[in-house]
């Protein structure tokens, strides 16, 4: 059978799933005593070692199985949680993720896990008793030995017995199941697969004859069996079962544990494919991790084609809109006026469809600071905030490395260790937020510690040491340029290089990539409390709502998202306040802003009145008002690129065409408020 067809899905589920087990090892980690974590890593480790089974890629799937030996014991409560332990779960995740990036790149997923392995099998045979250690021993017997062993000749082990007595008193049925497939049966895994997924939903699989890795890699004949316990009857789980196709026969037995029982099969201890278990405790509820719905995957391409379509639509569509109200045909404007509606919600479709949470990127980093404050000696937990924010899908893909390379700054050189910041009077631990939020047609994305700020000498020492700062004017430097010389080329205060920061590779890198991203970035700081930088980047939408406004002669777009309001003010109602003209706004001194001055728009002669129309817009928390002559009204636009040669214009975003062929500016209000 062609696995190839599936790859791409394999590859998708993989990331999801690797996902999860991260997420969800960090809230195990924080609290140990919670299993309903446990359950949630054990049930994506477990899908994941049979995808990558069926997928033919072993080493990922027996790499998955000696974790899952591991999870197991902890979820039954017969491995206590330590740091080592978290720390070789944690490993063998890391190389798993790098066995789906080698097939991501068409590779064979292949890697050398017998170090990873060792240890795994280490941690399962420490925790064992005497007996129990004999029991362990048998895990690494190697497959076709354990096919070998007649089944009557066996017990099962003490634990088995203690978890379905334990069952039992507890009014379950403990059954033993034997699952006959027919002879001519192709994909035995796929059906085996099915019976322990049915199995799933009803209860909770202890035991297997042959293991499930053998089962999984179809190393059995026709049958197998399973020690099961569930509060559904035996005829319900029968026919359950009987239901899927391929299954020649279904015996089950009561297995009897209070009188001498006639002896039952053995089973090596393995991982159980299900947890669900009625013998369990009931642990707190648990979010679980989606891993798809009904979706389909569209090449980015083909979107840009589809958006570049549309906005050609909507410059049609606001001529036509035009030409309706000059004509003045009522059945034309009825007309136009539905196409209107119906052209807006293709329109948000269409928009949407582009836009990712940010969330995709920022999920990957609870982890990244686990690993690096453990390195580094340091206490730390990260705080993310806005990761519902949504953001381009071309944009989102890029942006993970430079965000990758702040936190870590923030983390090395930011935050004190314990000793520094209890000195300082600080808590020991310290704290990393990372934010995003929406201002006008751009995302802010805030990475903001509560380290020990930026030591402005230090830096200034270093410029000069590398011939970034003329001496001349070093001496005449704000705080602000000073911080802003972390972004020059090789620039790095490090004293020692480390695999974390210090190797000449610096916060220039992430300057030019948000650049070349259309964005900004900045930082802020103040020695002592901590230092912020924050990242501005276009949204990249082709089409946007915007107020049109005239200035003389000429026409400009303020996007709707920077708008708080639309005002007229009497000339008298402007006041002077640090050589600059505020208004009063619902209490507030809002600054006054030209555009016929910041633009330079020439004068068409015409005498001004007694009133001034204002524009009121804002980023973040700060406002400006914006001087116009007049309100056109609210349209949709499409944002056109001014093209190679106009890069970098001062407050300007981009262009749109207007319904009568005129072209008006878009303003970026980030740029007009300090």
């Amino acid at each position: 059978m062609d696995m190839n067809q599936y790859l791409d899905m394999f590859i998708e589920e993989s990331k999801e799933h690797l996902q999860a087990i991260n997420a969800n090892l960090l809230l195990l980690e924080s609290d140990p005593g919670n299993i309903g974590h446990v359950k949630e890593i054990f049930r994506s480790a477990h899908t994941l070692k049979g995808m990558s089974a069926t997928m033919g890629f072993e080493d990922m799937a027996s790499l998955t199985h000696e974790a899952e030996n591991v999870l197991d014991l902890i979820r039954n409560q017969k491995l206590t949680i330590t740091s080592d332990i978290m720390d070789a779960i944690f490993q063998s995740v890391d190389l798993i993720e790098g066995m789906v990036i080698d097939i991501t790149e068409g590779g064979d997923g292949s890697a050398d896990v017998s170090a990873i392995v060792k240890k795994l099998r280490a941690i399962v045979a420490g925790d064992f008793s005497a007996e129990q250690e004999v029991a362990a021993a048998t895990m690494e017997v190697e497959a076709p030995q354990e096919e070998s062993t007649p089944a009557e000749d066996h017990e099962l082990d003490d634990y088995a017995m203690m978890v379905l007595k334990q069952s039992q008193e507890l009014g379950n049925n403990v059954l033993w199941i034997k699952v006959t497939l027919n002879e001519n049966c192709l994909l035995k895994a796929a059906r085996s697969y099915m019976v322990f997924d049915q199995l799933e939903s009803m209860g909770e699989v202890i035991k297997t004859k042959p293991a499930v890795e053998d089962i999984e890699n179809e190393r059995f004949e026709q049958s197998f069996e399973i020690a099961y316990v569930t509060e559904q009857s035996i005829e319900k789980v029968r026919t359950t079962i009987l239901n899927i196709s391929e299954i020649q026969d279904v015996t089950i037995e009561t297995i009897q544990l209070k009188s001498e029982a006639p002896p039952a099969p053995v089973v090596q201890q393995t991982p159980a494919p299900a947890e669900k278990g009625a013998a369990e405790a009931p642990q707190a509820p648990v979010k679980k991790a989606t891993a798809g719905g009904k979706t389909i995957r569209v090449d980015i391409e083909r979107l840009d084609i589809l958006m570049n379509l549309f906005s050609e639509l909507v410059i049609d569509r606001g001529r036509l809109e035009q030409l309706a109200r000059e004509i003045g045909k009522n059945e034309l404007q009825e007309t136009v006026e539905h196409m209107s509606r119906i052209s807006g919600d293709l329109q948000n479709i269409i928009l949407t469809m582009r836009m990712v949470p940010v969330e995709q990127v920022f999920n990957r980093f609870p982890r990244m600071i686990r690993d690096l404050q453990k390195d580094l000696n340091k206490k730390v937990n990260l705080e993310i905030i806005g990761a519902e924010t949504e953001l381009d899908r071309t944009v989102i893909d890029e942006i993970g490395d430079p965000l990758n390379h702040l936190l870590r700054n923030s983390l090395d050189h930011g935050i004190e260790s314990p000793a520094d910041r209890k000195k300082a009077g600080k808590p020991e631990e310290g704290k990393i937020e990372l934010r995003a939020f929406h201002s006008g047609n751009h995302v802010f994305i805030e990475v903001k510690d509560d380290g020990a700020g930026i030591n402005k000498d230090k830096v200034l020492k270093k410029a000069l040491e590398r011939g970034i700062v003329n001496p001349a004017t070093a001496d005449s430097m704000s705080d602000k340029q000073i911080h802003e010389l972390l972004f020059a080329a090789g620039f790095s205060t490090a004293e020692v290089v480390s695999d974390i920061s210090g190797r000449g590779v610096g916060l220039d890198v992430v300057k030019s990539k948000i650049e070349s991203l259309g964005g900004s970035v900045s930082v802020d700081s103040v020695r002592g409390q901590g230092t912020t930088f924050l990242i501005q980047l276009p949204l990249t939408l082709s089409i946007i709502s915007a107020m049109l406004v005239q200035v003389q002669d000429e026409k400009y777009a303020v996007p709707l998202s920077s708008i708080i309001e639309t005002a007229v003010f009497k000339k008298d109602q402007i006041m002077m306040a640090h050589r600059q003209k505020v208004i009063d706004f619902r209490g507030r001194v809002v600054p006054l802003v030209s555009l016929q001055d910041i633009f330079q728009v020439p004068d068409n002669g015409e005498t001004m009145e007694d009133e001034v129309a204002v524009v009121i817009v804002r980023k973040g928390e700060k406002m400006a008002g914006l001087v116009v002559d007049s309100f056109i009204g609210q349209q949709e636009i499409v944002l056109k690129s001014l093209g190679k040669y106009l890069v970098n214009v001062f407050a300007i975003s981009g262009a749109t065409i207007l319904g009568d062929g005129q072209v008006a500016l878009i303003i970026d209000c980030n740029s007009l408020i300090k």
